[in-house]
Order: C-alpha cells, then structure tokens, then sequence
C-alpha cells in the first residue's frame, strides 16, 4: 500500500495578493459602464489603456504605467471610433502598438507615441473593415509578429495581417465560419497553432486556425461555457461557465478528448463572470470575479487531482474589469510573480494588486523567475501563414540581463572555449578549485552580458545605467521612492564589493599556484 503525504511540497503555498497604496493607484479615471464581458484594461510595462465613458462614438485611455496619482479630466484619448470600445489589446511585441474594437464593426491599430500624449488621436494606423456587424473580441497572435484575431456577432473569427503597406485593410487572409453563435472567449496554445473557443451555443471548440477546420468539440450539457483557456504546455483546457442550477462553476479539460471534463467544480452562487488567467512559467492559476471583489488562486499538476487551491484574496471593492501586466514588467526585486490591475467604477479607480512569493533575501530568485517569454517575435507573419510553427522566444527576469527591453537574441555558449580553458587549470598542477570555477562561470556570464551590451543601439546604451532603464524608472518622486532608490544603490554597492573581493581571493588562489607550480618544476 503506497503512502501519500498529507501536505504537498509547493514554493508558491504562501503567496499573498497585496493591493497598492493610494498614491501608486490612478485615480479619477472615468471607467466605462458598458455591460460587454470583457476586460476592458491592457497593460504592458510602459502603457495602462483602458476604456472610458465618452459622448457620441468609443474612446479609451493610454496613460504612462508611472503616472500615478489623480488624472487630469481633460487627459487626452484615444477617440477615432463611431461607437462604443469593447475590446483592446496591445501588441505582444511592440509596446507602443494597441488595437481595438468596437460596435462600429470596425478594428483599428494605433501607434502610441513614446513622449506624454498632448491632444486626443483620432486617425489611426491601420483599419480593418471585414465584419458586418459590431467587433466584440481580438486577440494577436502569440508567436508570429503582426498576425490578428477578430470575433465579431455576425458569427465569424477573421484573421488579419498587418505586414502591408495599406491603411484600410478589407481582405482577412482567412475567415472561421465554424461557430452557429456569438464567440465569446478565444485562447491559442504555446505556439499559436490552436485556438480555443467558446460559444454562446455551449460548445467548446478546437480549431486549427491556418485551415479553418474544428479539430474538437466539446458539448457537455451541464456546464455552460463563457471563457476557455490553454493552459500552456500541459494540453490541458480551462473553462468557466455556469452550471445547471445558475452556479459559477470551473472545469478542466483534456485537449485531446473534449467529451467530459477531468474536473468540475462549483464555486458560488454569484451572477458575476469569471475571468481566467493562467502563468505558464509558475503553473498557477487565477479565477477573478466580475461584481466582486475576489481573486481565487490555484496550483496545476499534471496529474490527479490537477487542480490544486491555494488561496483566495478578498477586497470589499468590486471590480468591473481587469488588466494582467507581462511578465516582463514585474517587480522582481519585490518576488512579485503576478500583477493585475483592478477596474473600480463606483471610485473611478484603477488598483494594481500585486501576487507576492513571501522570501527574506531581496537577491534575485531565480527558482520563482525562470526563463519567460519576452517580447521578440518568434515567427514573421507570411512565415505562420505558410505552416511553420515555433514556440515564443524566452528571456531572463534577471536585473541588469539587458534581454528584457532591448531583446537581443542571447549569444550561443561557447563550450570549446571553456574546456580549453579547464585543460589549461588542469596543467597547471593540481585540481582547479571549485571556487575559481564557480568565479569562471561568472566571468564567462559578464563577457556575455558585455556582448549583449555591444548589440544594443547607441541610444539604448545611453538608457542603461546601473542595470536599471531610466525611460521606465524615471526620477523619484516622493521621499519614499527616493530612499527605495538609495536602499537599491547601496545593495547593488555591496554586491559589487563582494565581487570584487571574490576577484581578489581568486588572483591570490592563481598567484599560489603558480609559485607552488614553479616550486615544483624547480624541484625537477
């Protein structure tokens, strides 16, 4: 008889969500009152946009993720839309790159420009005039570069691509006519070659999006689908829904048999929808209520019972909409692994709330950050168009790495240099220390990390000082930011010391062996 221990092992048991204070919340921030079952905020680490309340046509905001405190009533929007926003998105690859939708059965690209916006943008980039009734979802592609997913209520999912040169755009490269109902959630896998689905018919559906056939359909009676997920690489699906007695319910699916679900679970008894998101670098899950104020979290295994409860965060202010900041744009030095942007109408308030891993030492923590998708296309457009399929491209969290904002490709290791290097300790006379290897490793990461450097345009070296981007980490502000500031200095101080004390030691080490060398070769 096998034993199971009671209490399973997890490093992310104790994370706890942590709302903002008031002076880093955006506040008089006139959120809008449509009913649609959207998120209505995208964040990414230099832009918050969100969708406003605005007088004949759709606007929404871009306001700088720094810019905290009190909004100017007269702050400028973003209002080239003949009807109400339902959904934007940003680019996964350009930060100042956002498309949106809107009951005008229109989509539209806009280019942000990089200094603070000084009146309202009305023309955009790009227009794309393909539906015939209003627009309600979009999605980009998450590994090809300018490819864009549109649902709108005449039934059809389009596929754009933006590689042109044209400003209006009325030709998708492909439309999806599977769906008999209104699409209201759609998810793709790791590499973009499936589309998750769900209907308003019910139905859960999987469908190769580059030959428009459905691949599998799920309609299980009692589990009323509204949004699906992928869950990364586990070939799983995550659903929410509502079950047979109007409660909330979630369930999980095998992405190879969608006729049962592995899992189903009642939550409560809210009328409010449930929005799922999923980080594939932590394997933790989290299910926000619309209408309410809770963030329940999970942890998922690949094997039974696949779903496991961690925590819930609880708040009395209900959010109507949320936002999720990439990965990229975290706070590591804080071990945040998650941060959402809560949306509270009743106080025309914007609240992050950050998902913090509970550690003592404030170094990186490389077990909780593993490498995590940046913000480089993997694939151009016509390169998807034409079959191929690749995962995204992957970056460090580390502080100072210079792969998260500039995104050069990491040069390859150099294996042959190093053994040349070890033969050569090696001759010396004696086993190398394995302190002066772990110091080796170091120094062969820093020449890296110069390499790198090297690649980044002029102005971008300009930018990088002490490891931090002063277009991301402008000047503080308060006395509080400014003494964070000092406290990270004097750490990075210290860490320099310390490493220049261990380059000590080691000349030492190497001056030892040499004498001990020389002694030796003498003796003969």
């Amino acid at each position: 008889m096998s034993w199971h221990p009671q209490y399973r092992s997890s490093k992310f048991r104790h994370v706890y969500g942590k709302a903002a204070s008031k002076d880093k919340c955006y506040d008089c921030v006139p959120i809008t009152r449509n009913v649609h079952d959207n998120h209505f905020c995208a964040v990414n680490p230099h832009f918050i946009a969100v969708v406003t309340e605005c007088a004949g046509g759709g606007a929404f905001l871009v306001i700088p993720i720094h810019q905290t405190g009190k909004l100017d009533p007269h702050y400028p929007k973003i209002c080239g839309h003949k009807g109400n926003v339902l959904d934007i998105k940003w680019n996964p690859f350009n930060d100042f790159v956002i498309a949106s939708c809107s009951e005008d059965a229109t989509v539209k690209i806009w280019d942000i420009p990089k200094h603070l916006l000084t009146r309202n943008i009305t023309s955009p980039k790009k227009e794309l005039l393909g539906h015939v009734r209003r627009v309600g979802l979009i999605e980009w592609h998450p590994t090809a570069n300018n490819i864009l997913f549109s649902s709108g209520y005449d039934y059809k999912i389009m596929i754009w691509n933006l590689d042109t040169k044209e400003a209006v755009i009325s030709n998708p490269v492909k439309i999806l006519d599977a769906h008999k109902d209104v699409v209201l959630s759609m998810s793709f896998n790791t590499d973009g070659s499936l589309l998750a689905t769900a209907c308003r018919d019910r139905k859960i559906r999987l469908i190769d999006p580059r030959a428009g056939t459905v691949l599998q359909e799920a309609s299980y009676k009692s589990h009323r689908v509204n949004k699906v997920l992928f869950l990364g690489n586990m070939k799983k699906l995550f659903s929410t829904g509502t079950s047979r007695w109007n409660n909330r319910q979630i369930a999980l699916w095998d992405q190879n048999d969608l006729s049962v679900p592995l899992l189903e679970e009642d939550l409560d008894g809210s009328s409010g929808l449930l929005f799922p998101f999923y980080d594939s670098d932590t394997h933790m899950l989290y299910v926000v209520g619309k209408g309410d104020g809770n963030i329940r979290y999970y942890e998922i295994s690949p094997e039974k019972p696949y779903l496991n409860y961690l925590m819930e965060y609880r708040s009395h202010l209900p959010q109507k909409g949320i936002g999720m900041m990439p990965k990229r744009g975290l706070e590591v030095s804080a071990c945040e692994i998650f941060r959402f942007y809560k949306l509270i109408p009743t106080k025309s308030l914007i609240e992050p709330i950050s998902m913090i891993v509970p550690r003592r030492s404030e170094s990186y923590q490389e077990d909780i950050y593993p490498l995590t998708t940046g913000a480089q296309p993997a694939l151009t457009a016509q390169e998807w168009l034409n079959g191929v399929n690749k995962g995204p491209l992957l970056v460090s969290l580390r502080p100072g790495s210079g792969a998260v904002n500039s995104l050069p490709q990491f040069p390859e290791p150099e294996p042959l240099v190093k053994t040349t290097d070890l033969n050569q300790h090696q001759d010396w006379g004696g086993k190398m220390p394995l302190e002066g290897m772990q110091k080796s490793s170091d120094i062969g990461d820093n020449r890296k990390q110069l390499k790198v450097e090297e690649k980044l345009p002029k102005n971008e070296q300009m930018r990088l000082s002490n490891g931090f981007d002063i277009f991301e980490c402008p000047p503080p502000k308060t006395e509080n930011e400014l003494l964070q500031m000092f406290y990270r200095q004097q750490e990075e101080i210290r860490r320099l010391r310390e490493l220049v004390n261990q380059r000590d030691v080691q000349i030492k080490q190497l001056e030892l062996e040499l004498r001990n060398l020389c002694t030796d070769t003498g003796g003969y």
